[in-house]
């Protein structure tokens, strides 16, 4: 993310036109807050901030919006979400949009206004002049999934902001147990920092075990890391936990045959030479979870993942066509796969 860019919006340094690209929906929604909470005061909202999506309404009237003069006041936001046009899609709505003017604008952009294009795309189409020219003059920030050392530093600083300090290996074991969506990071940060208060200032490993919320991929994780240790009896455990917690023995066989199943990409590309990163890219999966999965990936060949994967095809087709009980299918896969 353009964390540089941030800071100078955080310092009122602001651009003219803003282009927010990236499928990292959070971040672009904290850049754009960002902007408007430093661009104007609470009590300009009503007369100098406007949203405008393009699927409902013409970049006509935006434009217009952000040629008209802030009113008591020295600036004018005004937000364009989901250009549609901007990428190789086509027009699902009958709203038609004059690309001139607006490509008329992006040239000479209102000194008074901050325009800000929420863009929530992998990419747009580079063939058409309106984007090269956005690219041009727009000050661009992408907003796509974090690498493990921005996820880290973005939890530090959301810390921060909800006055604690993040140790880093408390980082490690929230990432662990929370997952990487931002939005429960942001949820689970804030419940920390007002657990401990102003007494204490650092939110450490032991507050992190006893607050976090697990995610289920986490329990699923942690249920394969007994698994991967040959612990059979803290595996069953934490199976029964789950169903005490009443999770669906399908449900939770769904999720173990994708973690295996990613096991099972991520040795054979690394096997191949791939990076972590490059994995990632491929699989379509954050770093930080194939880095996991690499981990316990190395306790298997891909002989034994493959022999894994063939089980659970078995106990799906076993659970799903009433020939078991679906608990009873679980245990036995469990016993299973834990000697492989």
């Amino acid at each position: 993310m353009g964390f540089e860019a941030l800071k100078k919006i955080k310092a009122n340094h602001f651009a003219q036109v803003y282009l927010l690209l990236g499928t990292e929906v959070f971040l672009m929604k904290e850049v754009r807050e960002a902007i408007i909470t430093h661009a104007l005061n609470e009590e300009e909202h009503d007369f100098n901030l406007s949203f405008y999506d393009m699927e409902e309404q013409s970049v006509d009237i935006a434009i217009e919006d952000a040629e008209t003069l802030p009113f008591m006041g020295e600036r004018r936001v005004v937000v364009i979400s989901n250009p549609f046009f901007l990428t190789g899609e086509k027009n699902k709505s009958k709203v038609e949009h004059n690309m001139d003017r607006f490509l008329s604008y992006i040239q000479a952009a209102a000194p008074y206004t901050i325009l800000v294009i929420q863009a929530p795309y992998e990419k747009l189409d580079e063939r058409k002049k309106m984007v090269k020219q956005l690219k041009q003059e727009a000050e661009l920030i992408v907003t796509k999934p974090l690498e493990e050392r921005e996820l880290k530093q973005w939890m530090k600083e959301k810390a921060e902001q909800y006055g604690a300090q993040l140790t880093d290996d408390a980082a490690e074991e929230l990432l662990k147990v929370a997952g990487v969506n931002l939005s429960v990071l942001s949820q689970e940060l804030s419940k920390m920092a007002m657990y401990i208060g102003a007494s204490e200032q650092e939110i450490s490993v032991e507050i992190v075990k006893k607050l976090a919320a697990k995610s289920m991929e986490h329990s699923v994780f942690e249920l394969i890391e007994k698994m991967v240790q040959r612990k059979i009896d803290e595996a069953l455990e934490l199976f029964y936990e789950l169903i005490r917690n009443n999770e669906e023995p399908i449900k939770l066989h769904a999720l173990i045959a994708n973690q295996f199943r990613l096991l099972y990409q991520v040795k054979d590309l690394s096997e191949q030479g791939y990076s972590q990163q490059k994995v990632a890219g491929l699989l379509r999966v954050h770093p930080y979870r194939v880095k996991l999965a690499a981990q316990q990936a190395g306790h298997y060949n891909r002989e034994e993942l493959m022999k894994m994967m063939e089980e659970l095809a078995e106990a799906d087709y076993l659970m799903k066509s009433g020939k078991i009980d679906k608990q009873l299918a679980m245990e036995m896969l469990l016993i299973k796969l834990a000697p492989l």
